[in-house]
């Protein structure tokens, strides 16, 4: 239920972009899944994990390491959201955030 509703928010906040949002899902021959990958055109790729854990760690960003080889040049961010508290940089372009921050104002 916890990725139902990050999918449904983020198709959501997708619809106020000027540019076409495409979503898909990523697997690789080894099994390895990326829960949500948002692609804008040609340019960009981005990749969604949902985590409904409160603590994030290196292994969570297996899948979207391999998107990120995978896609190449148009990779543009991973997220793993998750139940926590604060947002952290894990690597070049991989964060861990909050999945409250989905519909929060800062």
């Amino acid at each position: 239920m916890l990725e139902t509703f990050a999918y449904q928010e983020l198709r959501r906040q997708a619809s106020w972009h000027t540019d076409p949002v495409s979503f898909y899902h990523f697997r690789d021959r080894d099994g390895a899944e990326v829960d949500i990958v948002l692609e804008r055109g040609a340019r960009a790729l981005a990749g969604v994990e949902i985590k409904a854990g409160a603590t994030v760690k290196a292994a969570d960003f297996r899948a979207l390491r391999k998107l990120k080889a995978a896609a190449g040049n148009r990779f543009s961010s991973g997220v793993v959201l998750y139940d926590g508290e604060t947002s952290v940089r894990f690597d070049e372009g991989l964060y861990a955030i909050p999945l409250r921050l989905l519909w929060e104002m800062s």
